[in-house]
């Protein structure tokens, strides 16, 4: 995967919640809450990008846990060069939610027209993330899954 950019002014608020924790433990017990499996993952800040390494059990996981840290105020980029996965699949692709988009309309734009119920499956690759299909919001950062024909 890579380096995946971010809007580094919108997300969750999640700095400075704990005065004990560093940005990275932070975003770290953040990812794990999730539930996302993400045992083999560590978590290291460098200014304004979050850098993972270790060992991610699929593809999915590591795209998950990517943007579960990137969808944070205050982060910019989240590098998983050093992730090693250990089954590999398709990567998917990323978008970036703009004002007026719902997850139908980016269905049909990534899927193609009439593909707009494909929403579901948008939804369910951003779960834990996302709770309810109609909240997202301008600037944060999807995981589009390929479509399965």
């Amino acid at each position: 995967m890579g380096i995946i950019s971010f809007v580094k002014g919108v997300g969750q608020r999640l700095f400075g919640g704990s005065k004990q924790e560093t940005p990275a433990a932070e975003l770290k017990s953040n990812m794990d809450a999730l539930g996302l499996e993400t045992s083999g993952l560590t978590v290291e800040v460098e200014g304004d990008k979050a850098v993972l390494k270790g060992t991610a059990k699929d593809q999915e996981t590591l795209e998950k846990a990517a943007l579960a840290v990137g969808n944070q105020v205050g982060i910019a980029q989240v590098d998983t060069g050093s992730v090693t996965v250990e089954v590999q699949e398709q990567e998917s692709v990323f978008h970036e939610v703009k004002k007026g988009d719902t997850l139908w309309k980016i269905a049909e734009t990534v899927y193609g027209k009439g593909k707009g119920a494909e929403y579901v499956r948008i939804f369910e690759a951003n779960k834990p993330m996302l709770s309810d299909p109609d909240k997202i919001y301008p600037g944060q950062i999807l995981r589009i899954p390929p479509l399965i024909k």
